[in-house]
């Protein structure tokens, strides 16, 4: 069978159970383009022992005729995700070394569904970023070019490592995380779907912390019918995550049926940014005309707060990160610094770091250090998280008016040069999540639709907002969308 690797979730799926391909070829195919794809950066952990062992017993499970729906697929894991005896260093150099005795809950599901894991791929170090420029492994590229410009691109952050293998087909799909856009912003710089769910939806055990009240694990995939196929796979209550939610997972693909007529759509005027590109104007105009052409009722809303998303969110993350990356200190696992004579504890935690620790990550945990102390809680950390309550109110009232759901650009813009960004003040990188921080401080479900290309023939992708725990009915409106939008184009190859 040719193209292989071009097939969705979906189409693999079916493929496999009519007997046209066997999980130990198909697995077979992604690990020879991932061999020459090392351009990309994309899989820095490879596990092609275990991805064949795994296929095999997908194959005999495939036979026997009791097959889950991801059983036999090859997939992608970003390093976030612990993987029993399998290197997961969240991209750090402190963590040079650590191979989990343990798996998250996250990858412990989809392996007992079946799904096979190729490797580990790129991110962010400590998912902290918007360009995977952070990572110890060196830079993720987009698999997408400016027409004849051969300028290497960013795959977005944190998860870049993941965005880059599914829209290059180097994977079938791959699990990312989100903490303030790190699914969404990278699944619309390459032209891929990637849904948050909502908080407590997927559990974050065995999940390296970044910001524990704002990470949630989601889906990156090639279409919206792949992400429904996933996140259900993905999803499942866990005693072992305090913040995972006991509700039961539905059948998300049933649910696709791409009828919204009578449904509501939200058109936030907070969302309309000075200064925002005339594309990403017209993208956003173009995908509401093709919501309301399905049947939909578009209404102008407002979320008033959404100004302070930005700022709020850039106190609360650093302070969970600064409570949460203190357990790394060269004590028990992980990279430890090489002291002088009579140097003591404190010298070897302070070397540690230092050495263990990247810029950005630095940067965030001493701005999370300084919100959390004692002169300065009350000022930013517990205003930020009243600012929060006031963000989360207002889609509250949104959903509560009748609206199902809301529509927005996914990013600023679409994907810049490696490096462009390099020289500029920290605060302009953390823009390209200013359409996206607001669904994780409010919990809420949020997905990615790729709709069109820019005048350089770059993707360009906007998002949908849904309520609470209603992730089958948000997939379906991004169905409904993806359906109009039509959007099937491709890079073409260059790596």
């Amino acid at each position: 069978m040719s193209d292989l690797t071009k097939m969705t979730l979906a189409g693999a799926r079916d493929a496999l159970r009519k007997g046209e391909t066997t999980s130990v070829e198909l697995t077979g195919t992604f690990l020879k383009e991932i061999e020459g794809a090392g351009a990309l950066n994309a899989f820095v952990h490879h596990t092609p022992e275990i991805a064949i062992e795994q296929a095999k017993s997908a194959d005999e499970r495939i036979a026997r005729g009791d097959a889950p729906a991801m059983c036999g697929l090859p997939i992608g894991i970003k390093d976030l995700f612990c993987t029993k005896g399998v290197p997961s260093q969240a991209a750090s150099a402190i963590l040079n070394g650590f191979k989990p005795e343990y798996e998250s809950t996250v990858s412990q599901n989809l392996f007992d569904v079946g799904a096979v894991m190729l490797g580990k791929l790129n991110m962010d170090e400590f998912a902290m970023g918007s360009s995977n420029e952070t990572s110890v492994y060196g830079n993720a590229v987009n698999p997408w070019r400016r027409g004849a410009d051969d300028t290497d691109l960013t795959p977005g952050g944190s998860s870049g490592g993941s965005a880059s293998a599914v829209a290059a087909d180097l994977c079938l799909a791959a699990t990312g995380t989100d903490t303030g856009g790190s699914i969404r912003q990278p699944a619309a710089f390459t032209g891929i779907t990637g849904i948050k769910p909502t908080y407590g939806r997927c559990s974050r055990w065995g999940t390296i912390a970044f910001a524990s009240s704002l990470d949630q694990a989601g889906p990156m995939t090639k279409d919206v019918r792949d992400a429904a196929i996933m996140l259900e796979a993905m999803c499942s209550y866990d005693e072992k995550d305090s913040t995972s939610a006991d509700l039961p997972v539905p059948n998300f693909e049933a649910m696709l049926t791409g009828d919204i007529k009578g449904k509501t759509i939200g058109i936030p005027k907070e969302y309309r940014m000075d200064g925002m590109p005339d594309e990403i104007e017209k993208l956003w105009a173009d995908g509401t005309a093709m919501l309301k052409d399905s049947g939909a009722k578009i209404v102008d809303i407002s979320l008033p707060h959404t100004q302070y998303a930005l700022p709020a969110y850039y106190v609360i993350a650093p302070a969970e990160a600064s409570s949460n990356l203190a357990r790394y200190d060269g004590v028990r696992y992980g990279h430890r610094a090489t002291l002088e004579a009579g140097e003591g504890i404190t010298e070897m935690y302070e070397k540690t770091r230092a050495e263990g620790f990247g810029p950005e990550v630095q940067r965030r945990v001493m701005v999370g250090t300084y919100v959390l102390s004692a002169g300065f809680y009350d000022a930013y950390y517990n205003r930020a998280r009243r600012v929060r309550a006031l963000i989360k109110k207002d889609f509250d009232d949104v959903f509560a008016a009748g609206v199902d759901a809301i529509l927005t650009p996914a990013t600023p813009s679409s994907a810049f040069g490696i490096g462009e960004m390099k020289d500029a003040d920290p605060v302009q990188m953390y823009m390209n999540d200013v359409f996206t921080v607001t669904v994780n401080l409010a919990g809420l479900p949020g997905i990615a639709v790729p709709t069109g290309l820019d005048s350089k023939g770059l993707p360009l992708a906007l998002q949908l907002i849904g309520k609470p725990w209603e992730e089958g009915d948000l997939l379906n409106t991004a169905y409904a969308l993806e359906q109009a939008a039509g959007f099937v184009a491709k890079p073409a190859k260059w790596w």
